[in-house]
């Protein structure tokens, strides 16, 4: 391997023993697809309207989550958005179809009851057209004070992935920065205990180094995944200042060799992922890699799997395997 081992903080000492259930909770809680709030000048309403408490259909299967030797409540969006959560409309509340602040104070404290810690997912990277971050750029243009809150193609917003939904933000932008910073702590203070950053391989590892680094500083308990697909691991939770990153590495190679027989990938992936541990432990950062076998971006392992024999031999690769796995809520019951 030709990585070289990373410099970053030292990560939490209780990520070592996380074990994650992974919950989209906009699906998982039976919430409309759409906000039916919506008009094409603006959205919603004052805090408080249109809200439908959906958020505390969690609370019964806390217990369960305990039961499978978990610790960790890994969220997917919460954060008021359009329609499936990661086309933001407002980080600092709640998106109406789930609940209010309220709500997730009480997700919070029966977590705590039970020994649960709870993560949620940051989608810093994009907002949806409509967020007013993104209405004032479009309004002053490219080049203007507002504008570069945003990037651009030519005099379009850059959409994220060709999705022109989700316009990207310009993490390097310092009022960018400083809202993420804000935003990130505000919900840290409130009881979470870490953040999923989705697509951190979009803005970079040097984007969200002066980020990270100010959060840290502030909340030095707090776990900071970063969602990488493919690269060097350990270089860019180094760079970024990141505590673990997501293995889709190893994801890849265990549906590989299940699904296809192609054991040759699984035994370069596991390769390397040694490799990414052994760079980890040299440097003493405690940072670990998470692991899975399904999440919300990717078909539920169980469908594509004929043998159930084969879906417990994967998720017995990732509870064998070191790093902090997580499972994504219902693969413990198969197809």
């Amino acid at each position: 391997m030709t990585e070289t081992a990373p410099t970053a903080p030292a990560a939490p000492a209780w990520i070592r023993d996380a074990i994650c259930w992974q919950v989209y909770p906009l699906g998982f809680c039976g919430a409309p697809r759409h906000r039916e709030d919506l008009t094409g000048e603006g959205y919603g309403g004052a805090d408080g309207e249109n809200v439908v408490h959906r958020l505390p259909r969690l609370d019964g299967w806390l217990d369960h989550l305990v039961s499978l030797g978990a610790n960790v409540l890994l969220l997917n969006p919460v954060f008021d958005s359009v329609s499936h959560g990661y086309d933001t409309l407002e980080h600092r509340r709640l998106d109406p179809r789930l609940g209010d602040e309220a709500d997730f104070d009480a997700l919070v404290a029966a977590c705590r009851e039970r020994g649960i810690r709870v993560v949620l997912d940051g989608v810093f990277n994009h907002i949806s057209r409509l967020h007013p971050t993104a209405r004032r750029a479009v309004a002053a243009g490219p080049g203007t004070e507002e504008g570069d809150r945003i990037r651009w193609s030519g005099t379009s917003p850059y959409g994220f992935e060709g999705n022109d939904d989700l316009v990207e933000v310009d993490l390097a932008d310092p009022v960018v920065q400083d809202r993420v910073v804000e935003i990130m702590g505000r919900w840290l203070e409130r009881g979470a205990d870490g953040w999923r950053l989705d697509a951190m391989y979009a803005a970079g590892a040097e984007a969200w180094a002066p980020i990270l680094e100010r959060v840290r500083a502030a909340h030095p308990e707090a776990w900071l995944l970063g969602e990488v697909i493919h690269g060097d691991y350990p270089a860019v939770a180094a760079a970024s200042g990141a505590d673990s990153i997501t293995q889709y590495e190893l994801w890849k190679a265990i549906w590989s060799s299940l699904r296809e027989k192609n054991l040759f990938e699984l035994a370069h992936a596991l390769g390397r992922h040694q490799g990414f541990l052994d760079l980890f432990r040299v440097a003493g950062a405690g940072a670990l890699p998470l692991t899975f076998v399904g999440n919300h971006d990717t078909t539920r392992i169980a469908s594509q799997l004929a043998d159930g024999r084969d879906l417990a031999a994967a998720i017995g690769l990732l509870a064998l395997l070191p790093g902090i796995p997580a499972l994504y809520a219902g693969d413990e019951f198969g197809a």
